[in-house]
């Protein structure tokens, strides 16, 4: 999603006027980060990934966990479906064999000068939303402003650091305008990404923006709401009239008649009602369910495909994340103790089946991941911010989750935890727990609403008791960790920090210090020298720079202890009913499921048949 080469054959110089060079304005269907060549010419007819012969038809159906109450995911406020802004589109969008790049979807083309301190963006005048009324540049800038004026804290904070202005030209052009200072590297694909939403619809509907909403949004996308059951199941279907279904872009994607999620409260229910039919594709999440719960008829008289396929994307950045809120956490000799009684060796061979990888780094499974020592041009990033990181930064080879034995318990690890936590202050008493100049315990609750998870936190649990810490599991339902989590009532929360392989922005919602009272900031994390890092990484103008700079903000967040990482699965465990087909060639950065995946008539039929679907 990011920057057209100047020297790109697709991108064209126009001049604004007779004279000056500086005047002088890009052209292009599509934009990169660093001004390399785009990938797919202007004249592309397809994406190289998909089938652009792929049938159009059918249900593919899924489950996800807990239940919904709200169909507004902008907002705090309620529950909000899974995919419930799948609905709305932007006026530019990436795709899955590249990173950093982003294509003309909505807009046909876009004009920005050198500089990047603008962008025009030239709309189809085709587009239109759902329900036929036309998608217009007025409705652009409604979206902006709404985003902008009402949107999540965090994302307004960064926003208003970026965007000077946007204007209408006519019913069809937008002007972007940029704040100075602000690298821009990736504006024109942030503001380009944006979701769209229907200024009549809001009008109509009197949305509140930032309330839970009983009303779907009306999108300008391949899909649209067609029927829920609150709480339970949620079906969106294909709009028929789509008016971007014969755009290169969208060839061969966009297949399935309806995609239905089904809801469930807990794993076990839902593998299951798999099993029995009642959804038909599932992307595995429990190792046990994978290693020994695969054995029941369906699978055995081929009715189901059980299936693994590597996956060629960052690691999944899971870990148990410590609220840095909390006067308990403040010191990193209490988190590095709880982070050593956590045994993934003994989880992954006992509970795992030895499925899982240990996540170490942001970037896990990426170029973009910390390694060893610092390397000279971290170094040169990180000295200046040395008195803010803790000691050993630029020494020592870059945090790793440490290794355990093949006993629940390591001792050797039980006994550097003791250690540091009577350094800390946290001394054991009579009665064998630890406890300050207060007598107050050491309490650490683990909040928990996945009932997969107690096998995983029990054990943790009961190492960290050993060493006089009062852990306990508190399970609470979806609603109440919601709750607790967006008012940052919690010690620990098992959560994902999602980072990117093109970084830029975001990270600024995640890490800096003012966004420590934000929605994508659950530690809290405020550290000056993060703040510094965060900036650089953004203001990078090279990969090269941008490698070295992320590699450096990697090995600070690590340095910081601030969450105990968990594990992720190198590959996709599927299992599916046999109605289902996807190119031979997968792209390297996603599964596609719900994209480029189509439904095979014949197979579905047989499965009817055969009684093993209804």
């Amino acid at each position: 999603m990011r920057y057209a080469s100047l020297l790109a054959p697709l991108a064209t110089l126009v001049l604004i006027g007779p004279a000056l060079a500086e005047d002088a304005t890009i052209t292009s269907h599509g934009i990169s980060v660093f001004n390399e060549p785009l990938k797919l010419p202007a004249d592309f007819a397809h994406l190289d990934y998909v089938n652009p012969d792929a049938p159009k038809g059918g249900e593919i159906s899924e489950w996800w966990l807990g239940s919904f109450d709200s169909y507004n995911p902008f907002s705090i406020k309620g529950r909000a479906a899974l995919l419930s802004s799948s609905m709305l589109e932007s006026l530019m969008t990436g795709v899955a064999d590249e990173v950093g790049t982003a294509y003309c979807l909505i807009c046909d083309k876009i004009e920005y000068p050198a500089s990047r301190d603008w962008v025009i963006f030239s709309m189809r005048p085709e587009a239109k939303f759902s329900d036929g009324t036309p998608l217009t540049a007025q409705d652009v800038l409604f979206s902006f402003e709404t985003l902008r004026d009402q949107g999540l804290s965090s994302f307004r904070t960064v926003i208003a650091q970026q965007v000077e202005k946007a204007e209408v030209i006519d019913d069809h052009h937008i002007k972007f305008t940029f704040l100075p200072n602000y690298p821009r590297r990736d504006l024109i694909q942030s503001v380009g990404s944006l979701p769209i939403f229907s200024r009549a619809d809001f009008e109509k509907n009197k949305r509140d923006f930032s309330a839970s909403s009983s009303v779907p949004y009306l999108g300008s996308g391949p899909y649209m709401f067609d029927r829920a059951d609150i709480g339970r199941t949620i079906i969106y279907k294909r709009n028929p009239d789509y008016w971007g279904q014969d755009l290169a872009i969208n060839k061969g994607r966009s297949n399935f008649d309806r995609i239905r999620i089904e809801y469930f409260g807990d794993s076990d229910s839902a593998f299951e009602a798999f099993k029995s039919g009642e959804y038909t594709f599932r992307n595995e999440n429990s190792a046990l369910s994978w290693a020994t719960g695969y054995d029941f008829p369906g699978l055995k008289n081929g009715s189901v495909i059980k299936d693994t396929l590597a996956k060629g994307n960052k690691a999944q950045t899971q870990g148990f994340v410590f609220n840095l809120r909390r006067e308990k956490f403040q010191d990193i000799r209490v988190r590095e103790a709880i982070s050593l009684l956590f045994n993934f060796e003994w989880a992954n061979q006992t509970l795992f089946y030895g499925l899982y990888k240990r996540v170490n780094s942001f970037w896990d499974n990426s170029d973009l991941a910390a390694t060893g020592v610092a390397s000279p041009a971290e170094l040169a990033l990180l000295t200046p911010l040395a008195k803010d990181l803790p000691e050993g930064v630029l020494t020592e080879d870059a945090v790793t989750a440490p290794i355990s034995g093949e006993r629940q318990l390591d001792r050797k690890n039980l006994r550097q935890a003791n250690a540091l936590l009577d350094a800390a202050g946290w001394k054991t008493g009579s009665d064998g727990m630890r406890r300050n100049d207060k007598g107050e315990t050491l309490k650490v609750e683990f909040l928990n609403d996945n009932k997969q998870f107690e096998r995983i936190i029990n054990p943790y649990v009961q190492n960290l008791r050993a060493a006089g810490i009062d852990a306990v599991l508190t399970n609470v339902d979806d609603a109440q960790m919601t709750t607790r989590e967006r008012s940052f009532d919690f010690d620990i929360i098992t959560d994902v920090i999602s980072t990117d392989l093109m970084p830029g922005a975001d990270l600024e919602q995640m890490f800096k210090s003012d966004s420590a009272q934000g929605e994508f900031n659950p530690m809290g994390l405020a550290n000056p020298a993060i703040d510094s890092l965060v900036d650089q990484v953004i203001a990078a103008s090279t990969q090269q720079e941008m490698t070295d700079r992320t590699r450096a903000l990697d090995r600070a967040l690590r340095s910081l202890r601030f969450w105990v990482p968990q594990y992720y699965s190198p590959n996709y465990n599927l299992a599916y009913y046999d109605q289902y087909a996807h190119p031979e060639t997968l792209p390297p950065y996603a599964l596609g499921e719900l994209d480029f995946w189509w439904f095979d008539a014949d197979k579905a039929q047989k499965l009817k048949a055969s009684g093993a679907l209804r």
